[in-house]
């Protein structure tokens, strides 16, 4: 069972085991998994306040314990609010050569609690923006929204 969270980029998938949130994508599961509800209310809470602005750091549990290449899905988590890094410095960040960027961009492609792991923050060797499972726009919003915020202080 999948929990459809509505927010202002559009509906969020969202699923949790009882060790943390395990599902943030914006399209529904072909299998859905199990929903437990305690990180849930966290994750919807926290999302909304991260959408306006209010939220810069994620608390709310995520178990990425069966995701491929999950030590690039925790460097990822290093990456500060308003801050980008390319493919090839992730990829040196959690000791892999810098040639492994592909991988890094196959870990992105399948990091299965986007915006919470911020994958949106990883972009191209020239600062360009590649490839994001909401599209290139909602990755756009969402860098603007931390850039926008971080122009303040």
């Amino acid at each position: 069972m999948t929990v459809v969270h509505e927010t202002r980029i559009g509906p969020l998938y969202l699923e949790a085991s009882t060790d943390g949130l395990t599902l943030v994508g914006f399209s529904a599961p072909a299998e859905p998994g199990p929903v437990v509800g305690k990180h849930l209310d966290l994750a919807r809470r926290e999302l909304d306040a991260y959408l306006d602005g209010d939220l810069r750091e994620f608390t709310v549990p995520v178990d990425v314990s069966g995701a491929h290449d999950r030590r690039i899905l925790d460097g990822l988590r290093h990456v500060a609010w308003g801050s980008t890094i390319t493919y090839g410095a992730l990829a040196t960040q959690v000791g892999l050569p810098v040639s492994d960027s592909r991988r890094v961009g196959g870990a992105m492609a399948r990091n299965p609690v986007a915006i919470v792991v911020p994958c949106h923050r990883v972009v191209g060797a020239d600062g360009s923006l590649t490839g994001y499972a909401g599209g290139l726009g909602t990755k756009r919003a969402l860098l603007d929204l931390e850039a926008a915020d971080a122009m303040l202080f």
